[in-house]
């Protein structure tokens, strides 16, 4: 059996899982406790992918106030 993959770099690839998983569930080609523990890691990655961006616009916005500060 061919293994499954899901592509969960970013929040846009995260919420085309959640759709797949979502019709996979409704279809029956996944059980509810499978599907469940899924959508949980896509939770947790949306979750690390936020912060991950905070952190990005944090690191922007004191690189600005630093250039302010030297003019």
């Amino acid at each position: 059996m061919a293994k499954k993959r899901l592509k969960l770099g970013t929040s846009r690839e995260v919420k085309h899982a959640v759709n797949r998983i979502a019709n996979m569930l409704l279809n029956g080609e996944i059980d509810s406790k499978t599907a469940n523990a899924i959508l949980y890691a896509a939770n947790v990655i949306l979750g690390a992918i936020r912060v991950d961006e905070q952190q990005q616009k944090l690191d922007e916005l004191e690189q600005v106030i630093e250039e302010m500060k030297r003019k």
